[in-house]
């Protein structure tokens, strides 16, 4: 069970005495502490609870009220956000001694209170309080999930939001959502809203969930290749309007054509779908979207690698110019794109 899923079930009762709320997957955390909070019907305004956001609150107040008793109820929860001192952010808000002091009330905690920590960022698993609240507290972590429990997740979501999928569509937002939690979530808020319940179709979901800079890109390369020059220079247009910069299109442009090359170099050594996949990620140091990987192995099928070389090196080149301030970067931009959309394939 993910730990979102797991923050649904709390209350007052089953919460442990001491609980941390951890992970470096940002957009998680945040569902997850919003989660939690819900769960446990947190009212500021409420004496059964105490919060303290350590970046304002000073620790002498939040230790004094930790230690005390609770009034007008048998348990209280106290709240320390922001506890930054136990990951590897570089901001600290307590000092040393203070943070000796929380160790030793983790040895021996006060019975009728219950303490949530909330500390966003990675662990730093080398701190003696990370390693009591390893052994003694309940742990709730965001962390990035693999793509299988990422699936399995939303698609529950989805179900219980009255959503189904048509063949592929399902796959289309994991890809559009960067198989990222918190955009998963955000996006089936926008179907949701848009269908209510029922079938989701591509069309929804072209029509539902907003566009995102990646995916102009993606369409203004595709115009590229298929020789629509008109509408490419039109979505170019409208992207400058928007203020984008083509230096941040060129980076977006680069990534997809040398994801293109890699996987067409790797499909002309006769490797499969999985194999290239495996290829990258040994070759990046880090696992790759598959889905992407996938896309991009039917996005350049009929691209030959000379064609996609060309391509590659027109990119960077133009990079290279409008950062050295040869021309104008919009010129330059311009002038990539008509080379290669009227390159001899």
């Amino acid at each position: 069970m993910i730990a979102i899923d797991e923050a649904k079930k709390l209350t007052p009762k089953n919460l442990a005495p001491v609980s941390l709320v951890t992970g470096d997957d940002l957009g998680q955390y945040s569902l997850l502490k919003e989660a939690i909070l819900q769960s446990l019907h947190f009212d500021p305004s409420d004496l059964a609870y105490s919060y303290f956001d350590l970046s304002e609150h000073s620790f002498q107040e939040a230790e004094r009220d930790l230690e005390s008793l609770p009034f007008f109820a048998e348990e209280k929860i106290v709240i320390f956000d922001q506890f930054l001192d136990i990951t590897s952010d570089k901001k600290h808000f307590l000092e040393d001694k203070e943070l000796r002091r929380l160790e030793a009330y983790l040895e021996n905690p006060v019975e009728s209170t219950k303490l949530i920590l909330f500390a966003p960022g990675k662990l730093d698993g080398k701190r003696r309080l990370v390693k009591l609240l390893r052994r003694d507290a309940h742990i709730f972590e965001a962390a990035a999930l693999k793509e299988r429990d990422l699936r399995t997740h939303f698609q529950k979501y989805a179900h219980d939001l009255g959503l189904s999928f048509e063949k592929g569509v399902f796959d289309n937002l994991l890809i559009k959502s960067n198989l990222d939690f918190a955009s998963m979530q955000k996006n089936l808020s926008f179907l949701s809203a848009y269908k209510k319940n029922g079938l989701v179709s591509q069309k929804d979901l072209e029509e539902a969930v907003p566009k995102t800079l990646q995916d102009n890109v993606f369409d203004l390369t595709q115009l590229v290749l298929t020789g629509q020059m008109l509408q490419a220079q039109d979505l170019i247009k409208d992207l400058r309007l928007q203020g984008e910069d083509e230096v941040k299109l060129l980076a977006i442009m680069i990534g997809q054509f040398r994801t293109f090359l890699q996987v067409q170099i790797l499909s002309s050594q006769h490797k499969s779908e999985q194999e290239i996949i495996g290829s990258l990620s040994d070759y990046l140091g880090r696992k790759v979207n598959p889905y992407q990987i996938k896309f991009a192995i039917r996005d350049s099928r009929t691209l030959s690698i000379a064609f996609l070389k060309f391509c590659l090196i027109q990119l960077i080149d133009t990079d290279y110019q409008i950062k050295t301030g040869r021309y104008e970067k919009d010129y330059l931009f311009d002038l990539a794109i008509l080379k290669i959309a009227t390159y001899k394939k």
